[in-house]
């Protein structure tokens, strides 16, 4: 005897009956044996993965290309191989593994766009083993579109189960350094240049998401660093991204890492390159020294409570779309610092150094246009996944 469960996040993990919800609950893992993506006769494709377990899962898609992803909460992919896996001429290629510490993907690319049209988990009540199904329908190009972003569920699931689309998201990016302040250089390329260049690449790539997008500056002028937080207060932001592409005098540093705050610098690296960041501004003319009174720093710590959780979770969805869009960053690409333009209490802030000037192989890159707009797609990717799963988590929270 079998129970059919619809499951389509982690905020509908919440809402089922004890029973249920002790069910979903450990590490699954997936049966390379039995699992399996086929085509679906008239078109489509059909995902069916046996699991030790039924675990949450959420299922959405994603453009350019297209794609389709589902994340599971806590699976394990051992002895999983992408050609036992994909028996299917309309998907075209399947990754899938741990993406964070109880988080799994499986991600399809597509040959044509597909949505959702049915999701079910069954789970058989003497064994506990479940089956997920989902079965994918073609759609037009402008179909798809509309639903990037949002987790795609069977019609008759409740509400609680449907993030919410991110078009109300602020997202204010922040190219780091400008005008007196050329940031790192390197023959003729400019850090300055680069990341106006990368920050206008990604506010395209979130606008064609339905993200609102402000720049802490649009022209190579100087911008002091308490300004560029004031004026992401001023456009209300949800999120504050800064962006840069700095030079380390030792070591072999290279590739993409991603920055949350902290007093204690995760490593050597880091804290130099803050003290360096903060520095500069010191030497043009902004004093950085100012002090706040115990109660507006009481009051900040509290605010730091929620936000500090949701930039990490910002951060590693970053990495994630980094890692996926680009495949080669730094060895260590999620690190804490003391920058002081992640300082804004109230909202989830994060610095991304999108590769060392002082490495050839990131120069090369950086300075192709192609591979900078790559790079702001698999940003785009990342912000607007969290943007997702934060939606769903704060409105657990509210509950």
């Amino acid at each position: 005897m079998t129970r059919s469960i619809a499951l389509a996040c982690l905020g509908l993990w919440f809402a089922l009956s004890g029973a249920v919800a002790q069910e979903l609950q450990g590490t699954a893992r997936v049966d390379p044996a039995k699992s399996q993506i086929t085509d679906l006769w008239g078109g489509g494709a059909a995902i069916e993965i046996h699991l030790s377990q039924g675990v949450p899962f959420r299922i959405y898609p994603l453009a350019d290309p297209a794609r389709i992803v589902v994340d599971f909460r806590e699976a394990l992919w051992d002895g999983v191989t992408s050609q036992s896996l994909l028996n299917a001429d309309s998907v075209l290629d399947v990754r899938f593994g741990r993406i964070q510490e109880g988080w799994s993907r499986l991600v399809l690319q597509l040959a044509q766009p597909m949505l959702v049209d049915l999701a079910d988990l069954r789970i058989d009540e003497s064994s506990g083993q479940a089956v997920l199904d989902v079965q994918l329908r073609t759609a037009s190009i402008e179909e798809f579109s509309k639903n990037l972003g949002t987790a795609s569920v069977v019609p008759d699931i409740s509400p609680l189960a449907i993030p919410a689309k991110p078009d109300r998201l602020h997202v204010v990016l922040d190219p780091g350094h400008g005008g007196i302040d050329p940031g790192a250089l390197a023959g003729e390329m400019k850090e300055a240049d680069l990341m106006l260049s990368v920050a206008r690449g990604l506010r395209d790539a979130l606008r064609a998401r339905g993200i609102e997008v402000s720049l802490t500056r649009e022209a190579d002028v100087f911008v002091p660093l308490q300004t560029r937080i004031a004026l992401a207060h001023n456009a209300g932001a949800d999120v504050f991204v800064s962006l840069h592409a700095d030079t380390l005098a030792f070591g072999q540093a290279q590739g993409a890492t991603v920055y949350t705050l902290s007093d204690e610098a995760s490593d050597k690296a880091s804290s130099e390159l803050a003290e360096r960041l903060d520095r500069d501004e010191l030497l043009a003319g902004v004093d950085l020294q100012g002090t706040d009174d115990a109660v507006a720093q009481v009051l900040m710590e509290l605010a730091r409570i929620e936000t500090g959780p949701r930039g990490q979770a910002l951060a590693r969805a970053v990495v994630d779309g980094l890692q996926s869009g680009l495949g080669r960053i730094n060895s260590r690409p999620l690190r804490q610092a003391g920058f002081s333009v992640l300082r804004a209490p109230d909202i989830p802030s994060i610095l991304i150094e999108l590769g060392f000037l002082s490495n050839d192989r990131d120069l090369n890159d950086l300075g192709d246009p192609e591979w900078r707009a790559s790079a702001a797609e698999a940003i785009a990717d990342g912000i607007q996944i969290w943007a997702s799963e934060d939606s769903v988590l704060r409105t657990m929270m509210r509950q």
